[in-house]
């Protein structure tokens, strides 16, 4: 089902004019391309706000009815308030059933727990990508392009180039590119772990045990004991010849 969007044509314009629309909750925006001249709109804010949360909307041909005239058209731009959740501008562009167009798309990743990599070698996705530009006509555009992960293993990765797109779709590569989409890989939490368990082990082998000491380095305190001992038992003797005289 197309999504459908209402506007009016605007009057009037400038800084001034903008602002007070705002206050009346409503949006400026502005639709161009194809054969026709550009023309300003206005829209209700609430209504687009909402329509904007849909991530349909952002990779969908939409149905822009201005004053009742309805036309094609794509999601161009959406200018945001800095700080607060208040649309101040939007542009949107006609689009031609037989002209392509190029757009970003969502991806949508399936079957990441049912992966080997996930479901027995306890890896996890990682997802590098997160959308794709692509170029088809309007009437092939897709509102997605689904990632199938139910065969990776760990270590695997999905490459651009190993998408099933959908008839009329083509990507937007660069030469002999092909950026990763996504990869199975151990999590870092684990692999620190394991780190840290080699490092013991390796310091545990590294010192010695008390079997291993020398044994003349094991005999050496109590011969200096006895040395001790001999030096007393001379102490104690000349004392007691002191004592006779």
């Amino acid at each position: 089902m197309q999504i459908e969007i209402n506007a009016r044509k605007r009057t009037k314009q400038g800084t001034g004019a903008s602002r007070r629309m705002r206050r009346e909750g409503k949006t400026p925006g502005i639709v161009y391309g194809g054969k026709e001249p550009a023309v300003v709109i206005e829209l209700d804010h609430n209504a687009l706000y909402h329509q904007l949360r849909q991530e349909a909307f952002h990779a969908s041909v939409l149905m822009l009815n201005v004053d009742g005239a309805k036309e094609q058209v794509l999601l161009r731009a959406v200018n945001m308030h800095p700080f607060r959740l208040e649309v101040q501008h939007i542009d949107f562009q006609r689009v031609l059933a037989d002209v392509k167009i190029q757009m970003k798309v969502p991806l949508h990743f399936t079957n990441a727990d049912l992966s080997p990599g996930v479901k027995l070698s306890g890896g996890i996705v990682s997802h590098v990508m997160t959308e794709l530009e692509i170029r088809c006509l309007p009437a092939d555009l897709p509102e997605f392009i689904e990632v199938d992960l139910k065969d990776m293993v760990l270590g695997n990765t999905v490459h651009v180039k190993d998408l099933q797109l959908p008839k009329g779709v083509e990507t937007i590569l660069r030469g002999s590119e092909n950026p990763p989409v996504a990869v199975v890989q151990i999590p870092r939490a684990l692999v620190a772990d394991e780190a840290a368990d080699a490092a013991d082990a390796a310091a545990a082998e590294a010192t010695p045990s008390a079997s291993e000491v020398p044994t003349s380095k094991q005999s050496a305190e109590p011969a200096a004991a006895e040395k001790g001992g001999d030096k007393g038992d001379k102490g104690e003797k000349k004392a007691e010849k002191s004592d006779k005289k």
